[in-house]
């Protein structure tokens, strides 16, 4: 009986001996084709389930209250291409327009968050993006701190890519502080919670409540400090977006849809009182991560991190110097 499922349970010792074990038995008792096929459908769930991060042991996500798609955001372009139904916001890119909206209030910091589902497919040139940013109030040289899916082409997974600007400028000179992931699931399935922590001494972004990026403030310089917007939108970057734009936007496949829900945006926004106290992302209230949610986050890290703007040489770290401090 062929076993090509073994490829899968490599990363399971346990499972593995379990079917050679039975594999073993069955040369000597004849057990059937059909007995051993079942006996793998029923393991290999169990060997899904052990490539799943380890528990963070704190959800920050349920410290926030979902907020009214029209009560806290507002379109900002591409009205035509923007759609709500059953509590689900759908954006789409078509070959004519993509679409964008905005938070209403502008935030000093936070915990911003969304449910959202990616097209399937041939996506390729394509970006889903949820993000921080105050461009339009600082044009050339603006903050942002983004969550991008890039579309990716047939078979290849998405790339969920997580970056941090500051004071940047759209000039060609600003500086991008990259770091990417392949996710542990298939993000098109089904709807998965991402978000963006920002205080005043760090960003946290977070996968189903899974810190997998921490960004310390080092210094002023080097960390976003002015009020920012929140934001969500598709659109066509088919010149880097996927593989450096060696695949561009196919638009025999749109539209492209993407679709967002639970919305949250927690915290202090530009116009609250001094007073106003940073949210946190752990149950310090000083911030920071439990030893617990630093193990989850090193779990990923070390499975599903497939790009560090630290790590590459080909970058003038003279201009990131929160990497050799």
């Amino acid at each position: 009986f062929p076993l090509p499922f073994l490829s899968l349970l490599s990363l399971s010792p346990c499972i593995y001996t379990s079917i050679k074990t039975t594999l073993s038995v069955s040369s000597s008792t004849s057990l059937s084709s059909m007995a051993l096929l079942h006996l793998l459908l029923f393991l290999m769930p169990l060997a899904a389930t052990a490539e799943w991060p380890p528990s963070p042991g704190f959800w920050p996500s349920t410290r926030f209250r979902n907020i009214d798609f029209y009560r806290g955001f507002r379109n900002l372009w591409g009205p035509q291409h923007q759609r709500f139904d059953q509590n689900t916001l759908s954006i789409w890119l078509d070959r004519s327009s993509g679409s964008g909206f905005k938070s209403v209030r502008p935030f000093r910091s936070g915990y911003f968050g969304a449910s959202i589902k990616l097209q399937p497919g041939y996506t390729a040139g394509v970006i889903t993006a949820f993000y921080l940013s105050n461009n339009e109030a600082h044009p050339g040289f603006h903050d942002e701190v983004d969550i991008e899916f890039l579309g990716t082409t047939f078979g290849k997974p998405y790339t969920l890519q997580t970056n941090v600007y500051i004071r940047g400028s759209g000039d060609g000179r600003i500086i991008g502080r990259e770091m990417k992931f392949n996710l542990w699931f298939d993000p098109t399935k089904d709807f998965h919670h991402y978000a963006i922590l920002w205080s005043p001494n760090e960003i946290i972004f977070l996968v189903d409540d899974i810190p997998i990026r921490r960004y310390p403030r080092k210094s002023a310089a080097t960390f976003p400090l002015r009020p920012m917007w929140l934001y969500g939108s598709i659109w066509d970057a088919s010149s880097w977006a996927t593989e450096d734009g060696k695949y561009r936007a196919d638009y025999r496949y749109q539209p492209f849809v993407a679709k967002y829900r639970n919305f949250k945006a927690g915290g202090c926004s530009a116009y609250s009182p001094a007073r106003c106290r940073p949210v946190s992302a752990s149950p310090f209230r000083s911030g920071g991560l439990t030893r617990q949610q630093r193990n989850a986050m090193r779990w990923v890290q070390s499975r599903h991190l497939v790009y560090n703007y630290c790590w590459d040489n080909k970058r003038d770290h003279s201009l990131t110097p929160e990497c050799w401090h």
